[in-house]
């Protein structure tokens, strides 16, 4: 028995697929662009003794870096999925 989901069931999932993909392009990047400031200014508070500052760029740092892995591998995630409910 051969199990899939049926993409095609829903009209419009063409559409549905580019928006999702250009939000998912979009938070990579915010997520991306967040990461490098959060990381320069974790940096230059650490070095001029703001630790204040260093600890919530850290926490922005590290929350970016989380939703880049959560946004990134969220597409690997549902592929696996998928192919595991072909094996079922």
């Amino acid at each position: 028995m051969d199990v899939f989901p049926d993409f095609d069931g829903l009209g419009g999932i063409g559409d549905l697929r580019e928006v999702i993909g250009a939000l998912l392009t979009f938070v990579l990047v915010i997520a991306v662009l967040m990461l490098i400031i959060c990381a320069i200014v974790w940096a230059i508070a650490t070095a001029n003794g703001n630790h204040t500052a260093a600890t919530k760029a850290r926490v922005g740092a590290w929350t970016a870096l989380g939703a880049a892995v959560l946004a990134g591998g969220g597409v690997a995630w549902l592929n696996w999925l998928i192919r595991l409910g072909q094996q079922l």
